[in-house]
């Protein structure tokens, strides 16, 4: 019985992480948090196997959008997430209020000369796409054309949840963003 316990509490998920998660940008303070209590570690960067579109939404969040073969193979890191950790992560993504869906991923593995080869191959993953209710609208007003990564240049003019009007709802701010006159 011991035993099994023990190996429910290490069941881990791998979590493709492609925007503010990532080394260096605002939420990965959360998963340094998961790190510090031994609810997640990092494992590699990588890329999606497939071809996704990655656009930035409104306060310049960005969202992956579950539609394989189109934008580019997106670059990101990849985490193995305890189920302790794996419950703030859908807090965070607001996977019950409709904000993001966490579904599977195939990734391919950095194994770091940099030339985006695997040495380990493929990797299923879960990552966190835009919620399907509105993802074609973001792809529509980003003007199909998508991201490689999400990047210093990109994160300029994020605002943080905490910053942003808090009269509107997370959904609200999407469906002004994609309704709002193009800038293309």
């Amino acid at each position: 019985m011991v035993a099994e316990e023990r190996k429910e509490s290490t069941t881990t998920t791998l979590i493709f992480t492609y925007g503010t998660l990532k080394r260096g940008f605002s939420n990965h303070t959360l998963m340094q948090d998961l790190m510090r209590t031994g609810d997640a570690s990092f494992v590699a960067t990588c890329q999606t196997a497939e071809k996704y579109p990655l656009v930035c939404g409104p306060y310049r969040v960005p969202f992956l959008l579950n539609m394989s073969g189109s934008g580019h193979r997106v670059k990101g890191e990849v985490y193995a997430v305890s189920l302790s950790g794996l419950a703030r992560l859908d807090e965070l993504e607001g996977t019950s209020r409709g904000h993001y869906e966490r579904l599977p991923i195939t990734l391919e593995l950095d194994n770091g000369d940099g030339d985006g080869s695997c040495s380990e191959g493929l990797k299923c993953a879960e990552a966190y796409y835009a919620h399907n209710s509105y993802a074609m609208e973001l792809w529509k007003k980003d003007g199909k054309k998508g991201l490689k990564a999400y990047t210093e240049k990109e994160v300029k003019g994020y605002v943080k949840r905490k910053d942003r009007p808090q009269n509107l709802t997370f959904l609200d701010h999407i469906q002004l963003f994609v309704n709002s006159p193009s800038s293309h």
